[in-house]
């Protein structure tokens, strides 16, 4: 009975909190450093994926079918779809799992935010297609074309800047407003114009804000672990 209570003693010690307020604001630190570390995904396996199916998928097209209509390099209409259609999926499911593995960790109003905005993405895409895919029958094949692309890219900014509203998150919103800034841009230019513009621009701001959004969470970490050993 003894070395039981004894045993206890020593466990109830171990997880008093500590009596030297700079130990406390040590271990306050360290915490906080140990969870921005495992709470925050490598952004570039969110945005990298996106932008490099832009940048190929849509580059494609505007080689395919550039203004007026004019094909730079000779290829099958199948080529540029087929290879953009898979690179955006393999974008959703690699962005998907990486969401999945973080916010997997996450309890309450966060992992439920992040549950309705992808399904918002989901269901917003969804709804897309239903709709586009009887209206653009109608339509000629260059401005079908371009109907799609640009209510996909509209939508996608869109979503960009509920996402920064909802997490209040600077970059994200920005981002959401350059996609649809680029995406305006691109559908009074025309078709062909459009393609490129989202290829080079759309495509190239999500590599970009992949490392600027990786350079930023980096630089927290640093912070917070600086922050913990002044305070040691």
């Amino acid at each position: 009975m003894t070395r039981s209570f004894d045993n206890e003693s020593v466990h109830d010690h171990d997880e008093l909190p500590p009596a030297d307020p700079a130990a406390a604001l040590r271990l306050i630190a360290e915490q906080q450093a140990e969870a921005a570390r495992k709470l925050s995904p490598n952004l570039l396996w969110y945005y990298w994926p996106w932008g490099l199916a832009w940048l190929i998928g849509f580059g494609l097209l505007f080689l395919f079918s550039g203004p007026n209509g004019r094909m730079f390099v000779e290829m099958p209409l199948w080529l540029p779809l087929a290879t953009l259609f898979t690179l955006l999926i393999a974008a959703g499911i690699i962005s998907g799992v990486t969401g999945a593995r973080t916010y997997g960790q996450v309890a309450g109003d966060s992992r439920r935010r992040g549950q309705w905005y992808g399904l918002a993405w989901g269901l917003g895409f969804a709804g897309v297609m239903t709709v586009l895919g009887p209206v653009s029958d109608h339509l000629p094949e260059d401005l079908a074309g371009l109907l799609w692309a640009g209510v996909s890219v509209g939508l996608t900014g869109a979503l960009h800047m509920a996402g920064g509203a909802i997490w209040l998150d600077r970059n994200l919103f920005r981002l959401g407003v350059w996609i649809s800034v680029i995406n305006i841009v691109g559908v009074i230019a025309g078709p062909g114009w459009h393609a490129l513009v989202i290829s080079v621009a759309g495509g190239g701001g999500m590599l970009v804000a992949g490392v600027v959004f990786l350079l930023r969470d980096r630089t927290r970490g640093v912070k917070l672990t600086q922050t913990s050993r002044s305070n040691r």
